[in-house]
C-alpha cells in the first residue's frame, strides 16, 4: 500500500489551479502557431498570433491568461493501492476534502477570480473561495494518484449541448448536430475551440466523456478509425464554417475535435458537446 498525506494533495492541487491559469499547455500553444501559419485570413492570422502573445506574458508574468479563471473540475485517479492519510487535527477528512482545500488556497494565493456561487437560482452567493470544485473522482489499479485539474470558463461551458439520439440515427446525422452546436457557440464562446464530443453511455456518462476527452493531447485521434476520422471531417467542417478566431472570421474555428466513446443501451444514443474555449487551461500531476 501506498500513503499519501492529506497535506501533500491540498499543496499539489493548490500549484495545478495556479499553474492552469497562468501556463497555456505546450500543445494548445503549438496548435495555435500552426494555425497561425496556416490561415489565410489576415485578420485571423493576427488575433491567433495576439493569443501567443497573451500566452508568453502570461506565462512571464505569472499573471491569468484570462479574467474568467473558471470552474476548478477536477479529475481524480486513484490506484487501488493508494491510501490517503487525513490531518491528526481531522480524521475524518477526504480526498474531496483535501482537493476543495487545494482549490481555496490556489485560487487565493495566485489572484484567481472566485466564480462559484452556492446556489444556483435564488440569491446566488458568491461562496468567496471558488469551492466547491466538481470533483470526478474514479479508482483504478496500480499504486498512484493522478489529479488533472481543468479551470473551466463559464462562456464556453455555457455553450456545451447534450441530445439523446434515436438509435437508428446516422453518423451525418449526429455529425451535424455536433456542426450546428459548435458555429453556434459562435464569439461568445471565444473561438478557436477545443471540442470534447461524448458519445454512448447514458445521459450523465456521454457529458463526463466529452469533458474527459478535452484531457486529450491536441494531435492524438481516437484510436477506433472510425471515430478518428469523424475527428478529422468534423474539424474540417466546422473550420469551413468561416466563423474563425473570435468570431471575426477565418479558417481557425477549432484546434481540435475530441471523441470518446462508452457502451449504451440499445434503445439509446446519446451524444454531448463540450465546448472549450482556445484558453484550454488545465494541469496535472501525479503522486
Amino acid at each position: 500500500m501506498k500513503n499519501i498525506k492529506y497535506e501533500k494533495i491540498v499543496k499539489t492541487v493548490k500549484q495545478l489551479c495556479i499553474d492552469s491559469c497562468y501556463e497555456l499547455p505546450q500543445d494548445v500553444l503549438d496548435a495555435i502557431k500552426t494555425a497561425a501559419k496556416t490561415e489565410t485570413n489576415p485578420s485571423a492570422v493576427s488575433i491567433l498570433n495576439r493569443l501567443v502573445e497573451n500566452a508568453d506574458i502570461a506565462s512571464s508574468e505569472r499573471i491569468p491568461l484570462c479574467q474568467d479563471t473558471g470552474l476548478a473540475v477536477v479529475f481524480v485517479d486513484q490506484g487501488a493501492s493508494v491510501t490517503i492519510e487525513p490531518p491528526a487535527d481531522n480524521p475524518d477528512a477526504t480526498i474531496a476534502d483535501a482537493i476543495n482545500a487545494g482549490v481555496e488556497a490556489g485560487y487565493t494565493e495566485g489572484l484567481l477570480r472566485k466564480s462559484v456561487v452556492a446556489e444556483p437560482l435564488n440569491e446566488r452567493k458568491n461562496t468567496q473561495t471558488n469551492t466547491p470544485s466538481i470533483i470526478h473522482h474514479r479508482m483504478v489499479p496500480g499504486d498512484e494518484l493522478s489529479i488533472t485539474v481543468i479551470t473551466k470558463g463559464g462562456g464556453c461551458e455555457n455553450k456545451s449541448q447534450f441530445k439523446m439520439f434515436n438509435p437508428t440515427d446516422s453518423k451525418d446525422v449526429i455529425a451535424k448536430w455536433i456542426v450546428d452546436v459548435v458555429t453556434q457557440a459562435g464569439a461568445n464562446a471565444c473561438p478557436p475551440f477545443i471540442v470534447g464530443v461524448g458519445l454512448g453511455g447514458n445521459f450523465e456518462t456521454s457529458c463526463l466523456i466529452s469533458k474527459r476527452a478535452l484531457l486529450r493531447k491536441i494531435g492524438t485521434t481516437n484510436p477506433d478509425t472510425f471515430y478518428a476520422d469523424m475527428e478529422t471531417e468534423l474539424a474540417k467542417t466546422i473550420n469551413a464554417s468561416g466563423l474563425g478566431p473570435q468570431g471575426l472570421g477565418g479558417d481557425t474555428t477549432v484546434l481540435a475535435v475530441m471523441i470518446e466513446t462508452a457502451p449504451c443501451h440499445i434503445a439509446s444514443l446519446p451524444v454531448a458537446v463540450n465546448i472549450e474555449c482556445h484558453s484550454h487551461r488545465h494541469a496535472s500531476a501525479t503522486l
